[in-house]
């Protein structure tokens, strides 16, 4: 499944991961960079070999600290929060409001990770993770971040939740034209989700979204109407005029006996027919529309004078 982003680059879809799935990722990290350590440490054996052992000391403690701290802080911030091992499990790290993570929610959790993974064998991370109810270590509190799945099974989609009934027909005046096709989407992937998401998640991404979508109809959303409730009646609105505006095309195509012709295109109809087009457009009947075909392939029509020459 392919994640969905708002505007604000906020995902969606999010639930935290529980404590078998985080342990095979960082277990799949340390693998990884613990064969780059020891990569990285046979090269620096051999290339600092006529340096003392102070120097040799030092720069081993340099290389341990770049590799299994900068490691992964540098990697969860150029991935936006998805490692090697998160990436296999289908895991990324997030803020607590679902927003990407920057260069110190990374580093504070490398810190962290270094004393309650590293230096504790995992232990007080795995202990600190069961507690949690969200699932989350020292490091995911102190830097403010969650670790979520990405990856939701088919099953677990859901239609979009109809509004409330007090809702319905409320919005009919709203002009939405101004409303971009990805704010839609945004919204509609967190109603068909938001029952997934953690309830603090969930309510932050709704006042979000609901002032994303008040400030492109310049009207703001009705005083006490919550802002999921409010998500919802909009887009069905918006849904309810989009059937109204299929089902009058077609009624006037049934009307007319003949297909309705779509921007650019030139109906063909039958002697004494009147073809039906879209607004704006002017109907090409009879044998002149062959003509008129013709001179729109050839070029511009050239100006009429009104004259008519002598039979």
């Amino acid at each position: 499944m392919n994640e969905l982003v708002t505007g604000d680059a906020v995902v969606l879809g999010l639930q935290p991961a529980r404590l078998p799935s985080r342990a095979l990722a960082i277990t799949i990290d340390l693998a990884a960079l613990l064969t780059v350590f020891v990569l990285l440490s046979i090269g620096l054996a051999v290339a600092t070999v006529t340096l003392d052992e102070a120097a040799a000391a030092a720069v081993a403690v340099a290389s341990f600290l770049l590799i299994l701290v900068g490691g992964p802080v540098a990697v969860e911030t150029l991935s936006q929060g998805r490692s090697l091992g998160k990436l296999a499990c289908g895991l990324r790290v997030v803020r607590d409001d679902g927003g990407p993570i920057r260069f110190r929610h990374a580093l504070v959790r490398g810190a962290m990770g270094l004393v309650e993974i590293l230096g504790t064998f995992g232990v007080v991370g795995c202990i600190a993770s069961l507690v949690s109810a969200r699932g989350r270590r020292l490091g995911d509190v102190f830097a403010g971040t969650l670790v979520v799945r990405e990856r939701v099974s088919a099953g677990r989609a859901h239609a979009v939740p109809p509004p409330p009934p007090w809702l319905v027909g409320r919005f009919s005046q709203l002009d939405l034209s101004g409303v971009p096709e990805e704010l839609w989407l945004a919204v509609r992937q967190y109603l068909m989700r938001m029952n997934q998401l953690d309830a603090t998640v969930r309510g932050s991404m709704a006042e979000r979204l609901a002032t994303d979508l008040v400030a492109h109809t310049g009207v703001p959303a009705p005083p006490g109407v919550p802002a999921a409730a409010y998500l919802a009646a909009v887009l069905n609105e918006r849904q309810a005029r989009d059937v109204r505006r299929v089902a009058s095309v077609a009624g006037r195509s049934l009307l007319s006996g003949v297909p309705v012709a779509g921007p650019g295109e030139v109906p063909v109809t039958g002697p004494g027919e009147v073809p039906v087009t879209g607004l704006g457009e002017v109907p090409v009947t009879g044998p002149e529309s062959q003509g008129q075909g013709e001179s729109r392939r050839q070029g511009p029509a050239q100006p009429t004078t009104g004259f008519a020459p002598p039979a």
